[in-house]
């Protein structure tokens, strides 16, 4: 039998617009997690969030303790629902996420949040590696623009390769809507 995880990663404040890190279309992207997770409610599917922390008092954001580190209240946990904290880019290193899941029956898992190139992408190579059956809801994934070689790269087209990456070989990537109305009871 599949039970299915909802998975939302680092949707904390520093990343909205009065943080300290802010990431592009974040409030798009955690309006849609925030469907996803009304849903997952509904249907009775686990509910995981991740919340990562750095160790330093000093870090750039996500500092310990800090108001920044706290997970927004657009998809603020619900009574009963699973926290991991992280200190590293991917959610399974150093965390019980895969006990929770494994503890939970869980085979297939639903990833949102951000960021797309880093924690988002990290997460689904990781369950997928694990072999859990991965799905990323690409428009509740935000990211922010990139600087290589003094070359920006928008923040449109570090989503759109990291999702194309992940599309390729780990997870199927589905908007909001493709995927609640593929996983609803009338689908």
């Amino acid at each position: 039998m599949t039970r299915r995880a909802l998975i939302l990663i680092d949707l904390q404040n520093d990343y909205f617009p009065e943080g300290r890190f802010p990431l592009e279309n974040i409030d798009a992207a955690a309006a849609n997690a925030a469907r996803l997770l009304d849903a997952a409610r509904a249907g009775g599917d686990l509910v995981v969030h991740v919340r990562h922390e750095f160790a330093s008092a000093d870090a750039p954001f996500f500092a310990p303790g800090s108001e920044g580190a706290t997970i927004n209240t657009a998809v603020e946990p619900g009574d009963g629902e699973t926290v991991v904290l992280k200190h590293a880019v991917n959610a399974f290193r150093g965390t019980d996420l895969k006990d929770v899941l494994d503890r939970n029956g869980v085979s297939d898992v639903t990833i949102a949040g951000a960021m797309s190139h880093m924690c988002v992408e990290a997460a689904a190579r990781a369950a997928a590696d694990y072999g859990y059956t991965t799905t990323v809801v690409h428009d509740a994934v935000a990211t922010r623009d990139l600087n290589f070689n003094d070359t920006t790269i928008p923040a449109a087209q570090v989503h759109a390769a990291s999702m194309a990456a992940l599309g390729f070989a780990y997870a199927t990537l589905r908007s909001t809507d493709e995927y609640l109305t593929a996983e609803s009871p009338a689908a």
